[in-house]
């Protein structure tokens, strides 16, 4: 068998995730706004952490701009086309997960990968590697650390990693697990392998109703650790075999989720009040309630420009410019710079509005306002409901 694991070992982490799953679940839906912008905010993140972890030279910033259709003149254009891949390799896959004729096949592995790789000629986008061996470096030694199958090996492996996702696993997360680490260590690809890998490995909780963004946006949590992340491959040994164990992967990759699960929950069920708390100030300051999109950001110290929010609330460039004019005039928002150059960030009543609505006494300083805010909220979630290391009804 292709990667054996041991499946007694992974038992009661699943059961833990299931676990989540049911409670999450329990919760039902948030406001339809709210969950736009997380979306939006969740797929930036996922998108600059995998880039990034490729060599990908962008930002979290950059790619909020990116994804929103912005301008980004700073960013190289080929670096910029290949986070708009990633984009579109995600979507790519959320078509593929609602598909009642789905199968696991070299196809689609190919055509993620071409989107992956945005469709790029020159870095083998959609085309397995069966003539360019490849050896996987450490990047801060350049010492060799694996040496993936030859390339006339690819086609039939791939295959086989397919059957093995068609033959089904005892559960999601092992699912996931299991085709991270092996479409790491075939190694199919010239490039774009670990992003591809990661976005397969969505693609396996998607298709069993782990759609939540707790459960998929992972690339982040595996960003904020690359040791543990690198670490984990350390059990395939130094050189690919079919036969080498990957138990010890498949555990460090559900023990990641359910780390980033707790995180993740009580920082959106945070953002949530605080996503409410601004839609009650623009509503107070009679402004419209997709103003609330530029309100979210100035609140946590981003910049905001016509140009980022014309796309984000789907206005003309009139409108946009219309709406940042009245948050500005209402106090809720201060304008920075001059005609193009010109930036809206946090005004002072933008702060005292949250903390009002949210029943919090007093804060602070201008600049320490967000964060007393969101330890306040947290601290109350947590108080009345537990901690972030088990699950809540």
């Amino acid at each position: 068998m292709l990667l054996p694991y041991d499946p007694d070992r992974l038992t009661e982490l699943c059961s833990e995730l299931d676990e989540w799953h049911r409670r999450l679940d329990y919760r039902g839906p948030v406001p339809r706004a709210w969950a736009g912008r997380l979306r939006r905010d969740l797929e930036a993140e996922a998108v600059a952490a995998s880039t990034r972890m490729e060599g990908v030279n962008v930002t979290l910033e950059e790619v909020r701009r990116i994804l929103a259709g912005a301008s980004t003149p700073e960013v190289e254009a080929e670096d910029r086309s290949l986070v708009e891949g990633y984009r579109s390799a995600m979507s790519f896959v959320l078509r593929q997960a609602d598909d009642e004729a789905f199968l696991w096949h070299r196809a689609l592995i190919a055509g993620l990968h071409d989107r992956v790789m945005a469709g790029r000629y020159d870095l083998g986008a959609g085309r397995l590697r069966t003539d360019a061996p490849v050896f996987i470096v450490d990047r801060l030694t350049g010492e060799q650390v694996f040496l993936p199958p030859p390339g006339q090996r690819i086609p039939r492996l791939v295959d086989m990693a397919c059957e093995r996702m068609e033959s089904g696993h005892a559960h999601p997360s092992v699912a996931a697990a299991w085709i991270h680490v092996a479409m790491a260590a075939i190694h199919p690809f010239k490039d774009g392998n670990g992003r591809s890998a990661r976005i397969l490995a969505s693609l396996a909780m998607y298709r069993d109703g782990f759609k939540r963004p707790e459960f998929t946006s992972l690339e982040e949590w595996w960003g904020g650790h690359l040791d543990a992340y690198y670490g984990l491959f350390d059990s395939l040994g130094e050189e690919f075999a079919e036969d080498a164990d990957s138990t010890t992967f498949i555990v460090g990759h559900i023990e990641a989720q359910l780390h980033q699960v707790r995180a993740l929950d009580l920082r959106l069920r945070t953002e949530q009040q605080i996503w409410i708390a601004l839609e009650s100030a623009a509503e107070s300051a009679h402004l419209d309630l997709r103003v609330t999109n530029a309100l979210w950001d100035a609140f946590f110290g981003r910049d905001v420009t016509a140009g980022y929010y014309r796309p984000l609330a789907d206005v003309s460039a009139a409108t946009a410019t219309n709406d940042l004019a009245a948050a500005v005039s209402s106090g809720l928002l201060r304008a920075v710079g001059q005609r193009r150059g010109r930036r809206y960030l946090a005004g002072e009543r933008l702060f005292g509005e949250a903390a009002r609505t949210l029943l919090i006494p007093s804060i602070g300083s201008y600049e320490t306002a967000c964060d007393e805010i969101v330890a306040e909220v947290a601290r109350r979630l947590l108080s009345d409901g537990g901690s972030p290391d088990t699950p809540r009804p």
